[in-house]
């Protein structure tokens, strides 16, 4: 077994493709409407779907607002370099709202960006071989 994708809805799906692609280098997997359901499923990684764990858009054509949840904390992606991944979100006009640093407690430094929806994307920088 493996995890396939998670899924999150959005309200825009053009603004968050552009979201998870420009500010997060992600690709457009594929994308299928489903008219008579008035939805979209987008789905976007860094790889292919076979190999690749990967994010399920889900954009109801009706709605227009979401609450966020209170169960969901976010979802991370591993980074090369922290504050080079948050310049990149804020150059693409994303939100940083932690910058990159070391973690309370620890070592590790990570950052969390939020997507156009508010759904929080936290950067846990790769540790360097000793």
């Amino acid at each position: 077994m493996r995890i396939a994708h998670t899924m999150i809805r959005v309200v825009d799906l053009e603004r968050s493709l552009h979201f998870y692609e420009k500010a997060l280098g992600m690709r457009l997997l594929r994308r299928t409407d489903y008219p008579e359901g008035r939805f979209t499923l987008a789905f976007v990684g860094y790889g292919d779907e076979r190999d690749h764990a990967v994010l399920e858009l889900t954009y109801n054509w009706d709605t227009k607002h979401y609450d966020m949840g209170t169960a969901f904390g976010h979802v991370a992606l591993e980074v090369d370099d922290a504050f080079a991944a948050c310049e990149r979100v804020a150059a693409a006009g994303g939100r940083v709202t932690r910058p990159a640093g070391p973690m309370k407690h620890g070592t590790t430094v990570i950052a969390f960006v939020e997507d156009p929806d508010g759904y929080k994307i936290e950067f846990v920088e790769r540790r360097k071989a000793r």
